[in-house]
């Protein structure tokens, strides 16, 4: 191992002596705090990792490449000569840790940052003039496997390729030359404008995620700020005034009002209004936050509770010199409801019956710890939202339930073993192995089943994590029907580590380690990890494995199987399984609409295996208007379909809009079922225009969602015209079968 100090090595070869060249603002430095939160780090994560690796030459290594791979990963900043600079600082990363010393990661970014303002200069410089678009080139836009340019040259043609691509998709979305040029030339300044805002804190929590996620994916390092959000995230609650902010050319904008937050009750701020300044108390100063980074303004919004803040803001419908208005607001406790569980009902007619389906949908498994810790009675909690709802769709007399866990990426172990209680009696739900190799199981000790009827889970590649731990027990237990694509496959445990409390800070500073501290295996033995959940009736997927899932990290912990828990099944689906998956391919072999949705995800397969676009304007225009064509023609061909036939399946109650297949608008964008290109980012259109966007992809028929109601309706069919596979299928505890 070579003990040479690493800043020795850089100041040697030049690398910190002077301020980069066309980088603006001070060059960034690592502070005191941030060394010694390292060096707490690497202790934690080489000794109580359920995967403890030591730091040392061969982690430097994977270290450095991470950090790289992090910052450039698509291969569009740094040269090979770049890279080569540090190179000899690949096995001396340890050193650096070991030795409080992050000269290394800062004077990395510090030349990132240089490398961004040459690149934004660039692409501004091409815009001003003309490209041809009559020319047989492409343009390679997944560079994960390129290698490093070796020269400015090749960058710079790279380059011109991607600025020719982004003009080439706003002309095709009929923008004039004079606005393609004006708006790209905001959106690249823009960019550099963004990056030149990052700040110490950004740089130290990336190269300390460069090492978490070097041992294994799902460990991670959360700089003081992360560590709130995550909180925030976690327990869906924060003390603020209830307004969802986004960043809009160098305004702080108003995305959204929170329903019940002191925004709300103002009835003073809308949507698309701009922040232009912040001030503390009824009396406080009114600070500048034009040009400021979202976070920093949002800091500055967030509060204690019953405290006052002041906002100026200048009204969306305004011009740049509309009257400003003051507005003084008093912070409150605000709740994060678009996190929370939701219901609704939807019916479905079979034959000259009418089937009731109550379908709850949760986004993720939230738990407010503290609050729960605090003795607070309403403190949030997945478990105690979704008892609620299935409490009032009992009520409404539903036949059965799906849980819709599409994009469910997971949350706290505890509300994944929990909610599986509200679905069976008692037994154990998840089996969860130490790192030293101590199997212990966590159970459902609660008496009784919240909901004792047929049920249905519904997964996709989204859904992660605990969502697996629920949807694996659920199937274990022969307890419901899983529906939908195979799981993300996250078989391993976090815990969060707060490195104050460990070194004994009063204040926090060191921020905290996510850290993979166990794995979880399934009541049967087997795991979900790489693997996920296999559901039991399968929708067509759109072939994400290889870019979203577990299989997609090289350095995944592998698939193992330990000892099954002791349990029984409650129930056994495999007599009507065949039955269903019959009904289901005789269902969607005559629905037109399954056979558009089939087609999206076929198409969304074939774009995700492209690796290059052309740049011939006639080549794009041709592929733009068959898409047209296609859509035009599914249109007509649907409004024919809908004008003959009465759809069977209805939605008939709800606590919110109909829930979305789960896909952001940026998502439903990829798809040819979508508008066409507009070539705009989200940040780019107006804030009411985004939002509407949304609010219509929110509102398209989930066809998804449509056919597990179905696929559940036939199961109550099936069970309600033979009470001897009803008594196979339902739990034995007390559901009760009614004959039709």
């Amino acid at each position: 191992m070579r003990k040479t100090l690493i800043v020795l090595a850089l100041i040697a070869s030049g690398i910190v002596a002077a301020k980069p060249t066309g980088q603006s603002g001070p060059l960034l430095k690592p502070v005191e705090d941030q060394a010694e939160a390292a060096i707490w780090a690497s202790r934690f994560l080489t000794r109580f990792h359920y995967k403890a690796v030591p730091l040392d030459d061969a982690m430097s290594a994977k270290m450095f490449d991470a950090y790289f791979e992090s910052l450039d990963g698509e291969k569009l900043f740094f040269l090979k000569s770049d890279v080569d600079r540090f190179s000899g600082a690949r096995e001396q990363l340890d050193d650096a840790i070991f030795n409080k010393d992050l000269t290394m990661p800062f004077a990395v970014f510090n030349l990132y940052l240089q490398r961004v303002a040459e690149r934004t200069a660039f692409s501004r410089k091409q815009l001003e003039k003309p490209f041809d678009l009559g020319a047989e080139e492409s343009y390679a836009f997944d560079r994960e496997h390129a290698a490093w340019a070796s020269t400015t040259a090749e960058l710079d043609d790279l380059w011109r390729k991607r600025v020719k691509n982004d003009v080439l998709r706003l002309k095709l979305a009929s923008k004039k030359d004079d606005e393609i040029r004006k708006t790209l030339d905001k959106r690249y300044a823009g960019f550099g404008d963004r990056v030149s805002q990052i700040n110490s804190e950004d740089v130290f929590q990336t190269f300390m995620n460069a090492y978490a996620t070097s041992i294994e994916p799902h460990t991670n390092y959360l700089g003081p700020r992360a560590s709130e959000n995550f909180d925030i995230s976690m327990k869906l609650s924060l003390e603020g005034i209830g307004a969802v902010l986004q960043r809009e050319d160098e305004y702080t904008a108003i995305r959204e009002i929170v329903p019940g937050g002191p925004a709300s009750l103002s009835g003073k701020l809308k949507v698309g209004d701009r922040i232009l300044g912040v001030g503390q108390g009824e009396n406080g100063t009114i600070n500048d936050v034009i040009g400021w980074r979202l976070d920093d303004v949002v800091e500055q919004i967030r509060g204690q509770k019953d405290t006052v803040v002041r906002l100026e803001v200048l009204p969306a419908d305004g011009g740049p010199d509309a009257k400003h208005q003051i507005l003084a607001l008093v912070r409150k406790k605000v709740s994060i409801e678009e996190q929370a569980a939701k219901k609704q009902i939807i019916e479905v007619k079979d034959g000259e019956s009418t089937r009731r389906l109550g379908v709850i949908q949760l986004p993720t498994f939230y738990l407010d710890f503290d609050a729960r810790r605090r003795g607070d009675k309403d403190y949030k909690s997945a478990t105690r939202d979704t008892a609620k709802l299935l409490a009032e769709l009992k009520q409404e007399k539903v036949d059965g339930v799906v849980i819709d866990l599409r994009n469910n990426g997971g949350g706290s172990l505890s509300e994944a073993t929990e909610l599986t209680g509200l679905f069976i009696d008692q037994g154990p739900v998840v089996q969860v192995r130490s790192a030293q190799g101590r199997v212990e199981a966590e159970e459902d000790h609660q008496s009784g089943m919240t909901w004792d009827g047929p049920l249905a889970v519904m997964v996709n590649r989204g859904s992660a994590s605990a969502s697996e731990i629920f949807a694996a027990a659920i199937q274990d237990y022969g307890r419901g029907l899983i529906i939908g694509e195979p799981t993300f496959g996250k078989g391993t445990v976090q815990m969060l580590v707060d490195l104050d409390n460990a070194a004994q800070n009063e204040k926090p500073k060191y921020g905290e380690l996510k850290m993979t501290s166990a794995q979880f295996f399934r009541i049967n033995g087997g795991t979900t990890q790489l693997r996920g959940v296999v559901p039991d009736i399968a929708f067509p997927d759109g072939g994400e494995a290889k870019e979203f899932g577990e299989s997609s990290y090289p350095n995944a912990l592998p698939w193992s199987s330990i000892t099954p828990a002791s349990y029984e099944a409650v129930a056994d689906l495999k007599p009507i399984l065949p039955m269903l998956a019959t009904r289901h391919e005789a269902r969607i072999a005559k629905s037109k609409e399954w056979q558009y949705y089939a087609e999206d995800q076929a198409e969304v397969k074939r774009l995700r295996a492209e690796k290059t676009v052309s740049l011939n304007e006639a080549e794009r225009r041709k592929e733009r208007d068959d898409q047209e064509a296609r859509k035009k023609a599914r249109d007509a061909e649907r409004a024919a379909f809908e004008k003959s036939e009465k759809s069977d399946v209805s939605i008939a109650s709800a606590t919110t809009t109909a829930i979305s297949e789960g896909s952001t608008a940026e998502d439903a964008d990829a798809t040819v079922a979508q508008s066409t290109d507009d070539g705009l980012q989200a940040d780019e259109r107006s804030i009411k225009s985004q939002v509407e966007r949304e609010k219509q992809a929110k509102q398209r028929k989930d066809i998804a969602l449509e056919e597990a109601a179905h696929i559940l309706a036939d199961e109550v069919g099936l069970i309600r015209a033979d009470t001897k596979l009803a008594q196979q299928v339902l739990p034995q505890t007390g559901a009760r079968v009614s004959v039709d």
